[in-house]
């Protein structure tokens, strides 16, 4: 906003002019109209000089610089001044990256940073294969299409055994929406001016992802292991993931100050949230008996690979299909159910058979950190089959009252006349 020294009554502003029929006494509307065209003009040429000089703040400059009577000839001076006063900044996309990581390094756990480094990665293989430098000024539709085509479709994936080109629908969203909070945190911090990223729309898409109901929890804690001792600190890790309902980054960190009377105190790492877990026997006797209060050290790729072969072994083989789009295709994947178990079958597993079992789906938002029902009831897996027989229960408690009373003797009369 700035002063042009003019002052009408609104009523006499139309279409970004003031109206032909202003009363004389404020003015003649020709002149005025005028006047405000040439403060146009003067306002376009401070923000050209500005960027031209390469000055960081230009809406800074443009207020402090504007006056109704300008003289557009004192400007490059000006500029000239206001450039030499600021310090040299370094707008290489990926220097600015590493600057964001490095500000977000004692902010935000681990598992987030990783996420930033993803984002990078993802970029920096998308200005391989267009063979063009990536700056902010080419943040454009035209990149986002390119970008979330090269991820959908031509991305390699890291680590892979065989090569797998392109990403699911979610993880590409991840990318975009931490490229849209990181523009924004530059042009917030006035390194870079302020970029429309309305465009670059946060692609979505419900994961498919198993949970283990008790019976099948239950195999795999009965499941003998003598032949594979190296396997047992992951099956009772993976128990105590399932009867605490944390994530991997908390249930594999727990220390022995966090039990305490029967009890588990924890900070969630992700949300700082504190939750409170009662330890059933099972899990009680997995943390005081089994490691002595102290977990063993373990990462999450290694867990996940020892799982799986513990869900083989303990006869976790139903087949399970799921599939995800890729563009306009529907891709199917056929694996036994051990196959699809990861650390994070822990805590799924303990909401869904919670929900199950009839706990207050507040109770168990408490633990899991979910703050709206719609994302909790997205988390749970349950199957129609499932979804029945709890229906049947909720009846069943309602001591097999009938909703619907039938008059056996009107029932009788209607047989008789049809």
């Amino acid at each position: 906003m700035l002063n042009t020294e003019i002052a009408i009554p609104p009523a006499y502003w139309k279409r970004s002019r003031i109206a032909a029929n202003l009363p004389e006494v404020f003015g003649d509307p020709e002149v005025l109209n005028k006047r405000l065209k040439a403060m146009l003009r003067v306002v376009e040429d401070i923000i050209s000089h500005a960027v031209q000089k390469k000055i960081i703040d230009v809406l800074a400059f443009v207020k402090s610089t504007f006056k109704p009577d300008l003289n557009p000839e004192v400007l490059s001076p000006m500029a000239e001044k206001v450039a030499d006063r600021q310090p040299e900044t370094n707008l290489d996309f990926y220097f600015q990256i590493d600057d964001y990581i490095k500000c977000k390094t004692n902010k935000v756990t681990p598992g987030m940073l990783r996420v930033y480094k993803n984002m990078k990665d993802h970029l920096q293989a998308y200005q391989d294969h267009r063979r063009a430098v990536i700056s902010f000024n080419c943040l454009d539709f035209n990149f986002y299409e390119g970008l979330v085509d090269f991820l959908t479709f031509e991305y390699i994936q890291r680590r892979r055994k065989t090569v797998t080109k392109g990403l699911k629908t979610a993880t590409v969203g991840k990318t975009i929406k931490q490229l849209r909070i990181f523009v924004r945190d530059r042009v917030r911090r006035k390194i870079i001016p302020p970029i429309d990223l309305s465009d670059f729309k946060i692609l979505n898409e419900d994961s498919d992802a198993i949970y283990l109901s008790w019976k099948e929890i239950n195999q795999i804690y009965n499941t003998d292991l003598s032949d594979f001792p190296s396997l047992l600190p992951y099956r009772d890790l993976f128990i105590l993931g399932c009867l605490t309902g944390l994530r991997f980054s908390d249930f594999s960190n727990i220390k022995p100050e966090d039990i305490r009377e029967g009890m588990l105190r924890k900070k969630q790492e992700k949300s700082d949230h504190w939750v409170v877990i009662p330890l059933m026997g099972v899990a009680n006797e997995i943390l005081i008996n089994r490691f002595q209060k102290v977990i063993p050290t373990v990462n999450n790729p290694n867990f996940n690979v020892n799982i799986k072969e513990i869900g083989q072994l303990a006869g976790i083989c139903e087949t399970v299909k799921f599939s995800y789009k890729k563009g306009n295709q529907d891709i199917e994947i056929i694996k036994p159910k051990y196959g699809w178990i990861t650390s994070h079958t822990c805590r799924r597993s303990f909401c869904t058979n919670e929900f199950l079992a009839g706990t207050p789906v507040e109770l168990i938002m408490k633990i899991s950190g979910h703050k709206s029902l719609q994302d909790f009831y997205k988390y749970i897996r349950i199957s129609p089959e499932e979804a029945g027989r709890k229906i049947k229960e909720i009846w069943a408690n309602r001591d097999n009252m009938e909703i619907i009373l039938l008059n056996q003797d009107n029932y009788s009369k209607a047989s008789k006349t049809a």
